[in-house]
């Protein structure tokens, strides 16, 4: 018998086979495969009868072995098919599952409140003309403190008390590093800087209902020229109007920081009173939510930044409370235990 002839004979032979496999024949689907096309096989046997074919056989049998080939793998994996869908057939009758039921709804999740605040924040700063400037929670202390006119004696940086990792290198305390390196970058001939700085920031402190070691800060920061007052509250007004409704109002009232100069707190009219005193805003009619002021003419001038020709404002605020008091939320620490039934009120 020649060895075309030997070739067609396995090739029916095998398909019959497989055309009896109906039902769950695994295994046996298995040992049929190797016996057939595995590297011991019926097939690879016959292939040893190429040696005795003449060189005008061989190329037109070769080609003939490899459709072959193709055409049992591809009838191997039909069946491998018909196999695997009797196996979940079976199963489902033990288990005389009712495939018609409705499948359960997947919980979707959801942005954190923070986060979502964050976003909300930075949408209105950028529709502004603003840039959103990211920097590193690892900061050296040059920039943290004495590039915000915080020289290493200086008493103001007790309430910045951080967590240090050398006598140089620092978590920061604030966004401000941030707004620091972005003034070396900018070129001040092509244009005003108008950007923030949000991220998260540490300071050594006790946690409790309203402090934590950790949190989030949103930092402003607008230099060029005849940048006055009068900016910075316009500014501040339009943040809080579309942060707590567009009746509010602001009051400034004198502060210190080391790196503004005239500095400021900034309050804003009780959006759950109008003013007429509750528990929210204690009785004043007042809510505390950020600090601002011009900044300092050392910190423009340690930028390389003509203080005589340029001026600027700069202003910080924190994420959480905005965030506590937007949604009344009493404690600081219900941000952070990752607790599934605090984050699902603010979908």
């Amino acid at each position: 018998m020649d060895l075309k002839t030997q070739l067609k004979e396995l090739q029916e032979a095998t398909q019959a086979q497989l055309k009896q496999m109906n039902g769950n024949h695994a295994k046996e689907l298995q040992d049929l495969r190797v016996q057939v096309l595995g590297k011991k096989g019926s097939l690879t046997e016959l292939l040893k009868g190429l040696k005795d074919l003449s060189n005008e056989e061989r190329p037109a049998v070769g080609k003939l072995v490899n459709e072959m080939r193709d055409i049992l793998t591809a009838s191997f994996e039909e069946q491998a098919k018909i196999v695997e869908a009797a196996v979940i057939n079976a199963k489902l009758e033990a288990e005389s599952l009712d495939v018609t039921l409705p499948g359960r709804p997947i919980a979707a999740g959801n942005r954190h409140v923070l986060t979502q605040t964050s976003e909300e924040i930075e949408d209105i700063f950028l529709g502004m003309g603003y840039q959103v400037v990211d920097g590193f929670e690892v900061e050296q202390d040059f920039y943290n403190f004495e590039r915000m006119n915080l020289p290493k004696d200086h008493p103001a940086r007790d309430m910045q008390d951080t967590f240090y990792i050398t006598e140089e290198i620092l978590l920061r305390t604030h966004t401000s590093p941030v707004q620091a390196r972005t003034m070396d970058q900018h070129d001040f001939s092509k244009g005003p800087l108008k950007m923030i700085s949000p991220g998260r920031v540490f300071r050594r402190d006790t946690d409790d209902a309203t402090h934590s070691h950790q949190f989030h800060q949103i930092e402003g920061l607008v230099v060029g020229e005849n940048i006055s007052m009068a900016d910075l509250k316009g500014t501040l007004e339009l943040i809080s109007q579309k942060m707590f409704g567009a009746e509010r109002k602001i009051r400034l009232r004198p502060s210190y920081f080391p790196f503004t100069e005239p500095s400021v707190e900034v309050d804003v009219s009780c959006f759950k009173c109008g003013g007429d005193g509750c528990n929210v805003c204690k009785k004043t009619g007042w809510i505390e939510i950020l600090g601002a002021g011009m900044v300092h003419p050392q910190v423009l001038e340690m930028s390389g930044v003509d203080s005589e020709k340029y001026s600027g404002f700069a202003f910080g605020l924190g994420q959480e409370r905005i965030a506590m008091l937007r949604y009344g939320i009493n404690d600081i620490r219900g941000f952070y235990l990752g607790d599934a039934r605090f984050s699902e009120q603010f979908n």
